[in-house]
């Protein structure tokens, strides 16, 4: 008999849950090759290399639906692992180009040198997020700022980087320093923040409750926490707590 898989042993070999599994099913990304009497799902080889396709193309930014649509015109298995494999190699490089940004990042704040946002951000894609901010904030949104980014020249964009990279360095220096969240040098900073992130709406101003949801994006995603925290531990809930003061007082 063929070697075959519990959903629950798949689940585990994959770093993954029975429930995604089932959710992949019911989608028709990943059927079960039977069904036993006992309601059990079971999965052969060939699940296994559709699974790690499907894993592989998540893990490349891609969505249920555009992989669903990617699976069903990828009937050559082979071609299809070598495509992602060429995927993959390029995202080694993106990745080893990130590794390098943040040693570069590391050395220079351990040493008290002055950031470069080409260092800081180099290896670094906006465009990874495109689903994300769609599902958050709609497709307007994306379509809008991505249009007002694609035609900033490479100078703007760095400005732009170097821009919040100086909000959140003055975000981490008035945190240690204990000042409040309400304190007139701290509220400073987040209008310089909020100005920052209207330049993303092309002008027109973030209504407060969407600068709230902003902060708490910041505090529960750890890709964003991560900015602020590397100034001090507790940087992150500092920000988000001023922004809500700031939306509560000025918006």
């Amino acid at each position: 008999m063929a070697t075959e898989w519990s959903i629950q042993d798949l689940a585990k070999a994959a770093g993954t849950t029975s429930r995604t599994l089932r959710h992949y099913g019911e989608l028709g990304l990943l059927a079960p090759t039977r069904i036993g009497g006992n309601g059990y799902r079971y999965y052969d080889q060939n699940s296994l290399v559709r699974l790690q396709r499907i894993l592989l193309l998540r893990e490349l930014g891609l969505g249920l639906p555009a992989i669903a649509e990617v699976l069903a015109g990828q009937k050559d298995t082979a071609a299809a692992l070598r495509t992602h494999l060429e995927l993959l190699k390029h995202e080694q490089d993106r990745i080893a180009r990130q590794i390098a940004s943040v040693h570069t990042t590391l050395h220079k704040t351990e040493a008290g040198e002055s950031l470069m946002a080409d260092e800081v951000f180099d290896g670094f894609d906006n465009s990874q997020y495109k689903d994300e901010v769609i599902e958050r904030w709609g497709k307007d949104a994306w379509d809008s700022g991505d249009r007002w980014w694609r035609t900033m020249s490479e100078a703007d964009k760095k400005a732009h980087f170097q821009a919040h990279l100086d909000i959140a360095a003055d975000y981490g220096r008035a945190h240690a320093a204990g000042l409040a969240v309400g304190a007139d040098e701290v509220q400073a900073i987040v209008q310089r923040h909020y100005d920052w992130v209207t330049l993303g709406w092309q002008g027109t101003c973030p209504p407060a409750q969407y600068f709230k949801n902003l902060g708490e994006m910041y505090v529960a995603d750890p890709r964003f926490a991560a900015n602020y925290d590397k100034h001090g531990v507790g940087t992150t809930e500092f920000v988000r707590d001023a922004m809500n003061a700031y939306a509560d007082t000025r918006l």
